[in-house]
């Protein structure tokens, strides 16, 4: 068995491989940061594969593709993403572009392509990694709050088609709450609540979509949260969710 990780240097993806490795999967781990995957290599059980690319770049992906299509690949996770806290009137558009790139296109790249090849294959399973921001709008952390949600449904969608085909092929979206990793660092802001471990998130993660669960919410806070926000207006969700990404930035 064999598993493709892209943003496997640091966070969930990192506790991804080492989980995955751990349950005896030979590894493909890809980010931009090739040191951290030397050493993420050196610590892991199993055959372990480091590629260092930026999949911000639109024809890294197709390389990646390229480097991996003969290798008989079972598991791919989409994981690499960024998010950039403040007001959309004021944030950097170069970056929100970026952020699009990342969270957008190399997931949809990606998925596509690995998807057409299971398909024909009849066999096969992809993560996409989203947040429970996809189920919502995100006022102070809007691009990526919007990013989130195309992954989230994106998948979905994917999902029925699957199950309309009859294919053995399954596809999950995780949608977890905070989760102690370098996101809030790296978007400007940081943690206002308790957040889950990444350890924890990857292992329910892997274990729900290797048991073929499309929505995967780790945590009953999270889980109460999604749910209760059915019934509140969309503004009221609004105001509440700006309180809380301005408290990170505090």
């Amino acid at each position: 068995m064999k598993a493709l990780i892209t943003g496997a240097s640091s966070g969930i993806g990192l506790a991804m491989a080492t989980y995955l490795a751990d349950l005896g999967w030979d590894l493909i781990l890809v980010a931009r940061r090739e040191d951290r995957l030397e050493k993420l290599q050196k610590k892991l059980k199993t055959d372990v594969r480091i590629i260092a690319l930026d999949l911000q770049i639109e024809k890294n992906c197709f390389k990646l593709y390229d480097m991996v299509k003969d290798e008989e690949i079972d598991f791919l996770i989409n994981n690499a993403g960024f998010g950039l806290f403040g007001n959309t009137f004021e944030t950097d558009l170069n970056r929100e572009l970026e952020m699009i790139d990342l969270n957008i296109k190399a997931y949809h790249i990606l998925t596509k392509l690995f998807l057409v090849d299971f398909y024909k294959k009849d066999k096969g399973r992809i993560l996409n990694v989203a947040s429970s921001a996809g189920f919502l709008a995100g006022p102070r952390l809007n691009t990526y709050y919007a990013t989130k949600n195309y992954c989230l449904k994106f998948t979905m969608a994917i999902y029925e088609e699957l199950r309309r085909a009859k294919s053995n092929v399954h596809i999950s979206v995780l949608c977890p709450g905070p989760v102690n990793t370098e996101f809030n660092k790296v978007a400007g802001g940081k943690f206002s609540i308790n957040s889950l471990s990444k350890e924890k998130v990857a292992k329910y993660a892997i274990d729900k979509s290797l048991k073929n669960k499309l929505i995967i919410i780790p945590g009953l806070m999270t889980k109460l949260g999604v749910f209760i926000n059915r019934f509140v207006p969309w503004k009221l969700s609004m105001r509440f969710i700006y309180e809380i990404q301005y408290r990170k930035t505090r």
